[in-house]
């Protein structure tokens, strides 16, 4: 029986992305489509706002009017929404997919105070694709050690608010924990003027932004004489709402905590 889902932020990009995606899935259902009350757009039609054609679905302007519609929330929209959204599910029983990035540290530390009390998968990046790379991220760093410097570049496009994204830094946790470091000391966010030798134990992070790009991501490994690289480049954003749309699913009847689409994808 396919799964419920809801989804707010339905009128912006990833929103309509992900009402396609559904659409597109035999194992969930979409139920519920959710906007900011003051959208111009509450009462569209969720269907024809995504380019898909009628499906019934009505926009509404608070969470509260479609509680008994939906198993689990699809939220990719910012920080205190998520938050927001996050502690409506767990005091209704609902799972939540969370694929929002740019949380300060006191927003996550909120967040995952919640992980007791609903079932909740948070990602940065929701392509099988991404979570592969961070699987072989995780082996390269294992095995290359101390012997290279870790640089990361990333490029999004020109409206991407948060910087570094949060797959950057997803890669930088994987990396820094296979080495045995803390990403919050070792971490570069920008170099200028005279800064000195590059520290061995540093992990570099380079950002991009410009023009329609969906998302470009290259960790290297540079030791003396030889350079590793693992890349991974998006062409649509429809590679990130189909795997949320699974983790949707996955989620359906698991025990109340934190989950990641490496716990979806077996990996």
């Amino acid at each position: 029986m396919p799964t419920n889902i809801a989804i707010t932020g339905a009128a912006g990009r990833m929103g309509k992305m992900l009402i396609e995606a559904v659409s597109m899935s035999s194992e969930a259902e979409l139920t519920a489509a959710i906007e900011r009350p003051e959208s111009s757009l509450i009462g569209a039609d969720a269907g024809e706002l995504a380019g898909i054609g009628k499906n019934g679905i009505a926009i509404v302007g608070d969470i509260a009017e479609v509680k008994g519609q939906f198993d689990v929330l699809i939220d990719f929209t910012a920080p205190q929404a998520t938050l927001a959204n996050t502690q409506f599910c767990a005091a209704n029983n609902k799972g939540i997919v969370i694929g929002t990035t740019g949380f300060s540290q006191e927003e996550l530390a909120e967040l995952e105070a919640l992980q007791a009390q609903l079932a909740m998968i948070k990602a940065a990046n929701y392509s099988t694709g991404v979570n592969l790379s961070l699987k072989l991220l995780e082996v390269a760093s294992s095995v290359l050690g101390d012997d290279v410097d870790i640089e990361i570049v990333e490029a999004h496009h020109r409206h991407k608010v948060d910087a570094p994204s949060g797959t950057a830094l997803a890669m930088g946790e994987v990396i820094a924990d296979a080495l045995g470091r803390d990403l919050q000391k070792v971490a570069i966010y920008g170099r200028e003027g005279q800064t000195g030798a590059r520290e061995r134990d540093t992990i570099g992070f380079a950002t991009v932004r410009g023009g329609d790009v969906v998302g470009d991501h290259t960790v290297m490994f540079m030791a003396d004489g030889e350079r590793v690289e693992i890349t991974h480049k998006a062409s649509s954003r429809m590679s990130f709402a189909r795997g949320a749309v699974r983790a949707a699913a996955w989620l359906v009847g698991k025990d109340k905590g934190l989950y990641s689409m490496r716990d979806v994808l077996g990996i």
